[in-house]
């Protein structure tokens, strides 16, 4: 029997029925609200053939475990497991550019990186399984679809994987307030794994010392570090904007590194 699982918000089930109607198995909208918004979204679903239960807040509530839900609820299909990280840097026709988080526990924080992530290209977002919140519904309300569109790859060991990717030729970028090298000097546009940690830890001592380098952004106001999604912000689209204006140095998109000269 297929699993379902429960996604709220406009901007979460809209991408949904956007992405692939066939996946939504019942969608309950609110019998009180009837404005341009939720007559958008109505008529969207009605065109993709869902089925529409208009039903009571308290019904929403349930469904959605709290009350922020914005008026809409949706049962989805949970689709296949992500591919690993093999066929994801296996099909890529660019150098790598990963996302990876180190704890990070909120799911609003990890839903707002998620849409970074989507909307600066990064080819997947790769977790610790023990020290992430996962892909919960309010992951995906703030993801606004991002959740079902960027790849979500949990792995049992994070410094495993980050030398596995080394062993790839990718360049293992660390985000640190301690970094010997600002942002603006790093080199940045060959294959690459950006590594943040959760907002007030940092990155675990394990996975610092496993980077190849760590950068640091440059802070010119009082405080001392930014919240993690806007941090991921910045390192991305600082990594794609120096794959815009030159080629990348010595690093592809993934293939074992060379082994020497010859």
């Amino acid at each position: 029997m297929a699993r379902e699982r429960i996604i709220f918000g406009f901007h979460a089930v809209k991408s949904r029925i956007r992405q692939d109607p066939s996946l939504v198995a019942a969608l309950y909208v609110q019998d009180s609200r009837d404005d341009p918004r939720m007559r958008d979204l109505i008529e969207s679903a009605g065109r993709a053939g869902l089925r529409i239960m208009t039903v009571a807040r308290e019904r929403l509530d349930r469904l959605a475990g709290h009350a922020r839900h914005q008026g809409v609820v949706a049962s989805i299909v949970a689709g296949e497991p992500k591919a690993d990280l093999d066929d994801i840097l296996g099909a890529l026709a660019e150098p790598a550019l990963l996302l990876v988080l180190d704890g990070v526990q909120d799911p609003h924080n990890l839903g707002a990186c998620l849409r970074v992530a989507d909307g600066l290209g990064a080819h997947a977002v790769i977790v610790p399984k023990d020290r992430s919140v996962g892909l919960t519904p309010t992951v995906a309300k703030v993801a606004s679809g991002a959740s079902e569109t960027v790849p979500y790859v949990a792995v049992t060991n994070l410094v495993r994987t980050l030398r596995s990717l080394q062993d790839r030729g990718i360049w293992i970028v660390g985000a640190d307030a301690s970094g010997a090298t600002t942002l603006p000097d790093a080199d940045l546009a060959g294959a690459m794994a950006w590594v943040l940690g959760a907002e007030g830890e940092g990155l675990r001592r394990l996975t610092r010392e496993t980077c190849d380098e760590l950068v640091r952004i440059p802070m010119a106001g009082t405080v001392e570090s930014l919240n993690v999604s806007v941090a991921c912000g910045i390192c991305l689209y600082e990594s794609r904007r120096q794959r815009a204006g030159r080629q990348p140095r010595g690093r592809q998109i993934g293939l074992p590194a060379p082994s020497g000269p010859g």
